[in-house]
């Protein structure tokens, strides 16, 4: 099993880390390892004083692919569900000042914090689902789907140009404005409009 994961793409996150606007997904990997599943803590790491949570709706393929193209990607996944994006933002600044790969600050061990997956078919649209990020009751991040610079069908299939999907695999689709760090003792919780999905402690 793999995690792929999208940067950029929600416009008002791009402006919050002065970054550029992308001509195509900026895709990143997390190793299996990565996944932190529901009801297990988040222990901060000693490698990063840093750690920031980055809320985003992930979905899970349900089926082998390759060069899947766009208007058929809605049958390569059942079940989505919200998931935190984990990143030591001093050892990305740090890889990203000097030209390096992110894998250190994207991709240690319990970076991929995975709610409980719900069946799509309970949503209307995919593309119109808002979903929210509470820190210690204080809300954070507030997203919808409609505002994804690449939409959830187009991610899969320019992903599947190069990675071919298997069953389990998980996509993450990008995270809004909001972003912020995390202390010992925090307590996040995500929601899909008003049903709590995900709750993560640190410890």
């Amino acid at each position: 099993m793999k995690i792929l994961c999208v940067g950029r793409n929600y416009s008002e996150h791009i402006k919050e880390l002065q970054n550029e606007v992308p001509e195509n997904p900026v895709i990143f990997i997390k190793p299996d390892n990565a996944v932190l599943r529901p009801g297990y803590d988040f222990y901060y790491p000693d490698f990063s004083k840093d750690i920031h949570y980055e809320l985003e709706l992930i979905v899970k393929i349900n089926n082998t692919g390759k060069h899947i193209l766009p208007q058929f990607a809605h049958k390569y996944y059942d079940e989505i569900a919200l998931g935190i994006d984990f990143t030591a933002r001093d050892l990305q600044n740090d890889l990203k000042k000097k030209g390096l790969p992110w894998e250190l600050a994207k991709g240690f061990d319990m970076s991929a914090a995975i709610g409980d997956f719900v069946n799509k078919s309970k949503f209307e649209d995919l593309q119109k689902i808002e979903f929210t990020l509470y820190k210690n009751g204080e809300k954070k991040q507030l997203g919808n789907t409609a505002d994804m610079i690449y939409k959830i069908d187009e991610l899969i299939a320019f992903m599947s140009q190069y990675f071919m999907f298997k069953k389990g695999d998980i996509v993450f689709t990008g995270t809004p404005a909001g972003v912020g760090p995390v202390q010992i003792g925090d307590k996040l919780e995500g929601y899909i409009f008003d049903q709590k999905n995900l709750e993560v402690l640190i410890k």
